[in-house]
């Protein structure tokens, strides 16, 4: 076994084991928060999948740069990695979102700032990959691909501060200096972080290794296309010629 594999395995090993603790910590480790009850626990999912929603579309932005810098393709697929595995946390973060609401506020959606510019990131998300899906490959799809994940993170820092900016029913953010969560709480939550952050790295990293297999498959592929084809009177030209003399003996 290689090293690569060997450490891919590895990678997978960590990332269950912090899994595993997790769930631990959250259902049975953590007491159970006075005021809002067993649904405050999703806070240990919510936040870090939007932690990581956020960061994937910077991901996305920072390689789209790069590719535009340099035009090497290696950046062009680690964006797309990038989205493909930060549109799942962001769809994620919208869940948890709804399933935390109902019970506190009394409805899955009030259509405050924060919210908003969060369902707007999934749908930069979504624009991102069907116009990648859909636009026909080449230097052309990759250059706008990424004038699109530009644009998308510029709305990071929109939900970020979101809570901040317009005081409504939200908390204020959680990750960073105005975080207020301590004691076993802000640990079960740091943990939480920790693993689906190490998560995102091994589901991104597997799907650039797979992306950049299809692309040279599509290059082998284009390469044997371009290559000429035998005809048949071809192969007839470089066949010997055959004796038009009779088998028997005279």
């Amino acid at each position: 076994m290689t090293a690569l594999p060997k450490i891919r395995l590895i990678w997978l090993g960590v990332t269950a084991a912090l899994m595993a603790l997790t769930l631990w910590m959250i259902f049975l480790w953590v007491p159970t928060e006075i005021n809002q009850g067993n649904i405050q626990r999703s806070l240990y999912f919510h936040v870090p999948v939007a932690w990581i929603a956020m960061v994937a579309i910077v991901l996305v932005a920072v390689a789209s740069v790069a590719y535009l810098k340099t035009r090497d393709e290696k950046w062009d697929r680690l964006a797309v990695a990038g989205a493909e595995t930060g549109v799942i946390f962001a769809a994620l973060m919208l869940i948890t979102g709804m399933v935390w609401a109902k019970p506190v506020w009394g409805v899955w959606w009030t259509g405050e700032p924060k919210l908003t510019t969060t369902l707007i990131l999934f749908f930069i998300y979504v624009a991102y990959l069907m116009f990648r899906a859909y636009f026909p490959p080449g230097e052309q799809r990759r250059r706008l691909a990424a004038i699109i994940g530009l644009m998308g993170a510029i709305d990071t820092p929109i939900i970020y501060y979101g809570a901040q900016l317009w005081e409504r029913a939200h908390p204020s953010a959680v990750v960073g200096s105005d975080s207020s969560i301590d004691g076993p709480i802000g640990l079960t939550w740091m943990v939480a972080t920790l693993t689906f952050s190490v998560l995102f790295v091994y589901v991104a990293s597997e799907r650039y290794r797979l992306r950049k297999q299809e692309d040279e498959v599509m290059a082998l592929r284009r390469a044997i296309s371009l290559q000429p084809s035998r005809t048949p009177s071809s192969s007839m030209d470089n066949a010997e010629p055959i004796s038009s003399a009779p088998a028997g003996g005279a």
